[in-house]
């Protein structure tokens, strides 16, 4: 483009001096038929072929440019009255040989835009800036369609060049004031998941959606906060965001897992299993999405068996200090000692067992690691198809129930007890 324009202020000058070099005329001519400068491109035309009757490359020239007048004429009345399927088809047909006319290029962007197809506007508006003189406005324009579409980062960029151009243009600098301060949250933001610091970035993103709550912005804040929501024990919360994300990209692959990771705290595995499945679909290398598959469908044959986190009452992202604490409190309820009638004792026994057991893996990292992953870290078999062995019991206290703190009394300290078998 650049130098097809460079070569029509070359070629002029040459046509000023020696106005018969009827080889530099065609040059310019063919030049002038790209830009869509029909009437200038026609006239050199037939001065060439004034001199040169047999020349067909001109003869058939100037009957394109014949049939190219028509269409746009019809293009024009088209987009007058927003007939955008004509423009498209008529333009798609006449851009292949007018590729330097910015004009179509904007009819098209408008009536893609009109359409909903906003990355293709954004494309021809692209073109549209680098074959205008003065391209403030049109960068302006791209920037907007950016930000619409959520590229907030690239329509800061477009609107940077914009202020390179014109520092004081009147749309671009309100607008590049707003948009760098919504970037910068977005920014903070993510540096504060890389920390870890799940409450700040959610309140980070509770006040960038007060100053900007247009979509967009909001998908942005989103495909960072369902994360932080997660991570903060929010979980429905997560689900919803990442869903929200989903109605504006089905096949987005990553938020596709983040919410089937939601879905397995939620313990619903199988619609975990769907989304990480429909993420492989989308990406069959997404490792976090096949692996993830594996996990959900261990964690689903796995929830007909004994579910720790269900024994005692938590949710799967519990701490530490919820698992002792509910530990604590069943154990006080079902030690047997309470019970004097031997249905209810035996009863107990088997309550306390699993109370016991469950603090037992869910206190231990390593333990509760290879549970998450849907592995029994006390279930002899599971460990045998794993390779590995267990350390705990699996369903008995070889020793009776005195190693385990949180039977009689009520101070939440170790407890002392004495249980005899049989």
């Amino acid at each position: 483009m650049g130098r097809g324009m460079a070569a029509i202020v070359d070629l002029e000058r040459v046509l000023e001096l020696k106005p018969d070099f009827y080889g530099a005329r065609l040059q310019r001519a063919n030049i002038l038929l790209k830009q869509g400068e029909l009437e200038a491109a026609e006239n050199d035309y037939n001065i060439v072929l004034n001199h040169d009757t047999s020349n067909t490359e001109v003869q058939e020239k100037t009957a394109l440019i014949e049939q190219h007048r028509q269409l746009r004429h019809q293009i024009k009345s088209a987009f007058a009255g927003g007939d955008c399927s004509t423009v498209e088809e008529y333009i798609n047909h006449i851009i292949e040989v007018q590729v330097w006319d910015a004009s179509l290029y904007r009819m098209r962007a408008k009536c893609l835009e009109e359409r909903g197809e906003l990355k293709k506007a954004i494309h021809d508006m692209r073109i549209v800036s680098k074959l205008s003189t003065d391209s403030t406005d049109t960068m302006f324009d791209t920037s907007k369609l950016l930000y619409t579409v959520g590229d907030l980062e690239e329509s800061l960029n477009v609107i940077r060049e914009c202020l390179k151009l014109n520092p004081d243009h009147k749309n671009c600098y309100p607008f590049y004031k707003k948009l760098r301060k919504v970037v910068k949250s977005l920014e903070s933001m993510k540096k504060k998941v890389e920390k870890s610091d799940w409450m700040a970035c959610l309140e980070e993103g509770q006040k960038t959606l007060k100053f900007d709550p247009t979509p967009s912005v909001q998908l942005n804040v989103f495909r960072i906060t369902n994360r932080c929501q997660r991570e903060a024990g929010h979980v429905s919360e997560a689900i919803a965001e990442c869903s929200q994300i989903l109605q504006d990209d089905p096949s987005d692959a990553d938020i596709l897992c983040e919410r089937a990771e939601a879905y397995i705290l939620e313990e619903d595995y199988d619609s975990a299993i769907e989304d990480y499945q429909k993420a492989t679909e989308v990406n069959p290398e997404h490792s976090e999405a096949k692996q993830g598959l594996e996990h959900a469908k261990r964690l689903k044959t796995q929830a007909g068996k004994r579910d720790y986190y269900k024994i005692l009452g938590v949710k799967r992202n519990a701490n530490k200090r919820e698992i002792t604490k509910a530990y604590r409190k069943l154990a006080q309820k079902w030690h047997p000692d309470n019970f004097s009638d031997e249905e209810e004792k035996k009863k107990a026994e088997k309550k306390f067992i699993d109370i016991a057991a469950a603090k037992e893996v869910l206190q231990d990292e390593e333990k509760r690691r290879q549970f998450d992953q849907g592995i029994d870290p006390l279930d002899p078999e599971a460990q045998r198809q794993q390779g590995g062995h267990h350390g705990g019991w699996g369903g008995g206290f070889p020793h009776g129930f005195h190693h385990f703190g949180g039977g009689h009394g009520g101070g939440g300290g170790d407890y002392s007890f004495k249980f005899n078998w049989g």
